[in-house]
Parts: C-alpha cells; sequence; structure tokens
C-alpha cells in the first residue's frame, strides 16, 4: 500500500493546538487512529488507503507528538488521562459521534482509558498490540531515555539515515521507513534536527495497570496483536475477557509490535473483518 493522502487539520484542545490528518472521506463512520508514544499520525499513512472506502479516517498527533504542540507548562502533563482527555475533547471540537476507535501501543493504553471514561460517542475499539500492564523495569527504562539528551543531527538527510523503528523487531520495508523518517523529525532552533517528540513523553511516563478500566467498556472490542508480538498475553486476554466478556482477539499474520507497518493489508483485512460484525 502507497502512503493515502491527507488534509491537515488543526484543532486547539485543553490549550494546546493538536495536529490531525484527515485522509477522508467525510460523511462516512468515522474511525479515529491514535498512534503510539514518540510516534505520530503517519503511523496510518499505510493503512488509511484501505479504510477509507468505508470509514472518515482521523489521525491526531498527541500532545507532544508530531506537529502538535508540546506541553511546556512547569509542570508538562504527559499520562494516559491527560491524553484522553485530548481526544475527550477533540471528539467534541470536531463533532465526532457512533465513531470507531483504533489505538496502537501506547495510543491503545490512552483509547483504553478514553473508552472507560468518556461512554457515549465511540461505537467500537480496536486496541492494537497494547501493554496493558507494564513491568516497573520497562517504565524505569522509559523515564531514563527521556531524562538523557536525545541523539541530533546536521541535516534532515542525516535524520532519515539514521532513523531507526523503535521498540525494534519491525519488518517494515525500506520505502515505509524512508517514509516515517521525513514526517519524524524537525529542525530545532539550534539547527539541529530531531524527533519531534517532546522528550518529557518518556521522562514523565507513569506506569498504570488498565486492566481494571475494561470493567467499563461495553461496547463492542478488538484486542488486535502482531502473531511474533509477546505483548497481549493469554493471561492478559483472560483477564480483560472476565471483566469485557464481548471482547475478541485476532492476530495479523507476519508482524511484531508494529502492525500497521509490518502488514498493512493484513491489518485492513483483520480490523474490516471485526468491524464488519458491528455495522
Amino acid at each position: 500500500m502507497k502512503p493515502a493522502p491527507y488534509t491537515d487539520r488543526t484543532v486547539e484542545v485543553n490549550g494546546l493546538k493538536l495536529h490531525a490528518q484527515d485522509y477522508g472521506t467525510a460523511g462516512k463512520t468515522p474511525m479515529l487512529c491514535i498512534h503510539g508514544s514518540a510516534a505520530n499520525g503517519h503511523w496510518y499513512d499505510f493503512v488509511a488507503n484501505g479504510l477509507t472506502d468505508e470509514y472518515h479516517v482521523l489521525s491526531p498527533d498527541l500532545r507532544g507528538h508530531g506537529d502538535s504542540e508540546w506541553d511546556r507548562s512547569d509542570s508538562p502533563r504527559y499520562t494516559y488521562d491527560d491524553y484522553a482527555a485530548d481526544i475527550h475533547a477533540l471528539t467534541e471540537k470536531l463533532d465526532l459521534r457512533d465513531f470507531i476507535l483504533a489505538g496502537h501501543s501506547m495510543g491503545g493504553l490512552v483509547s483504553t482509558v478514553y473508552a472507560s471514561t468518556y461512554p457515549g460517542r465511540c461505537k467500537a475499539f480496536i486496541m492494537i498490540d497494547s501493554s496493558l500492564n507494564m513491568s516497573p523495569d520497562r517504565i524505569a527504562t522509559m523515564n531514563a531515555v527521556g531524562s538523557r539528551e536525545g541523539n541530533s543531527y546536521a541535516d534532515q538527510n542525516e535524520f532519515v539515515g539514521r532513523f531507526k523503528i523503535r521498540p525494534a523487531g519491525s519488518s517494515a520495508t525500506p520505502d515505509i521507513v524512508g517514509h516515517l523518517a521525513r514526517h519524524a523529525g524537525r529542525q530545532f532552533d539550534d539547527g539541529r534536527w530531531r524527533n519531534k517528540a517532546d522528550r518529557n513523553v518518556y521522562a514523565l511516563r507513569i506506569g498504570r495497570n488498565l486492566i481494571p478500566c475494561w470493567g467499563n467498556i461495553k461496547i463492542p472490542a478488538l484486542l488486535m496483536k502482531g502473531d511474533r508480538s509477546q505483548r497481549v498475553t493469554p493471561e492478559i486476554i483472560a483477564q480483560v475477557r472476565a471483566l469485557a466478556p464481548q471482547v475478541e482477539v485476532m492476530e495479523v499474520a507476519g508482524c511484531d509490535h508494529h502492525v500497521t507497518l509490518d502488514n498493512p493489508p493484513g491489518f485492513v483485512e483483520v480490523a474490516k473483518k471485526f468491524l464488519n460484525k458491528i455495522k
């Protein structure tokens, strides 16, 4: 699949200007796609073309990510609850109703908090390979990474040439990796090129067991995982289903964590297989 065309949109929510990609097609059922930590909406560029025939697909950059504003207050707020509150405000500003919510990795965690806290607008939820209960060691590693100075590069070509998808293990093609790289960095005031994401996204990351949230999620929901990924374990699936018996589980072949990048057609096929049941 080739990257989908889109229109840039800017929406102010909770005091910050958030950027969103609108892939079209207005008038169809809205589908709001939420990216993972230190990523951006372009993680959905290669699946949007397979969805816009039936859905109006939008992908916002979360606060501190992509082309959205950073929280530059004295105490930056980058918790799951803050992101979820932004999504809630965004859906109100855009008047999104009966929409599909999809979230990958941290975006799936944020979407879990949103779906459990703000019922009424979202009619179905796809959580894409998200770790619902990360270990304290993993959170500590994220905090340490975010607290140190990140890599910087002399120009965009060097940034693109050194860009890697994190976490590692993706089988995305070089074309996909290059496309993401060209949208992942920007030139800062000192003239150096860095990742667009605020490093506080990692430095201030707080761990939280989100499995109990599923007790408040009553809408149709899918736990989607890459067939090579170990993040959505049988134990987590059992715990989620004990609280939300309606939840389905499906795998996308040939994938590790980055399902929308490793196998875009497979992602679209599995997503539509689930969504076609709830029309």
